[in-house]
């Protein structure tokens, strides 16, 4: 492909910065699940000469899915930067279409994770990489978390909310089709609880916590299965965050199904 060397325009196109996103972005392009696509690539021009191989790797990928790969001075890349922490290495892109859960999306054995409430794209990220690496089938979505923060959600994940199959659902009509298909309701939650380490975590399960402020809904609670606590091992009166909640709980159902 023949490189591009131009100014870029201002834009309301999503950003990913780093070489950890955009490679989660490339790595996308061939999924089934992510309808995310990659409108050009920016390159810082000082960073061709010392990153050869990593500039070859973008060029030939940028050929192969057929959008430009354009060199850059500093001053055009950190315009467009969300921080400080690009690396000199942009994407711009479309936004993903997040398609409403239907049983069909639901693998028979599988294990699914609805985030109710969480509403910090930093949270979120954070969380999202955790159960990514946990081996999480997919995250069902109640609200609109993104709000335009999808450069800042896959920076925080390490790319893993480009890998990871996202799902939106009310809460109740999801926990209804998980029902259907014979999982076990698992809600992170203080009353009337178990300590996770007590509880059956096997597959197939749908683990549900709760956001920083709203929590779980009532309908969702009364519906479950189970509600584990995290119990821990000093006095302390705060709240985990839901990404260490989040985190802690499903490697525990990758502990339970090991076998």
């Amino acid at each position: 492909m023949k490189e591009e060397k131009k100014t870029v325009s201002d834009t309301t196109e999503t950003v990913f910065e780093g070489m950890i996103s955009v490679r989660a972005l490339l790595d996308a392009q061939k999924g089934a699940h992510n309808d995310r696509k990659i409108h050009a690539l920016l390159y810082l021009e000082e960073r061709k000469k010392s990153h050869i191989k990593e500039y070859a790797y973008l060029n030939h990928r940028a050929e192969e899915y057929g959008f430009p790969l354009i060199l850059c001075a500093r001053e055009e890349i950190e315009k467009k930067a969300l921080g400080n922490s690009h690396g000199g290495v942009l994407a711009l892109c479309s936004e993903r279409t997040i398609k409403s859960l239907s049983a069909q999306d639901i693998d028979p054995h599988g294990f699914y994770v609805m985030m109710e409430g969480i509403e910090d794209p930093y949270n979120f990220g954070y969380a999202l990489r955790s159960l990514y690496a946990a081996g999480v089938n997919g995250v069902i979505l109640t609200s609109g978390v993104r709000q335009g923060a999808d450069g800042i959600i896959a920076r925080s994940s390490a790319g893993a909310s480009e890998r990871m199959p996202l799902f939106l659902s009310d809460p109740q009509n999801a926990v209804t089709l998980f029902q259907a298909q014979g999982y076990k309701i698992v809600s992170a939650d203080l009353p009337n609880s178990i300590p996770v380490y007590d509880a059956d975590l096997t597959k197939p399960l749908l683990l549900v916590v709760g956001g920083e402020k709203r929590g779980i809904t009532r309908g969702v609670l009364d519906a479950s299965d189970a509600i584990v606590r995290l119990d821990y091992g000093r006095a302390f009166d705060a709240a985990l965050s839901a990404a260490s909640a989040a985190s802690i709980l499903a490697f525990e159902v990758f502990r339970q199904n090991r076998g």
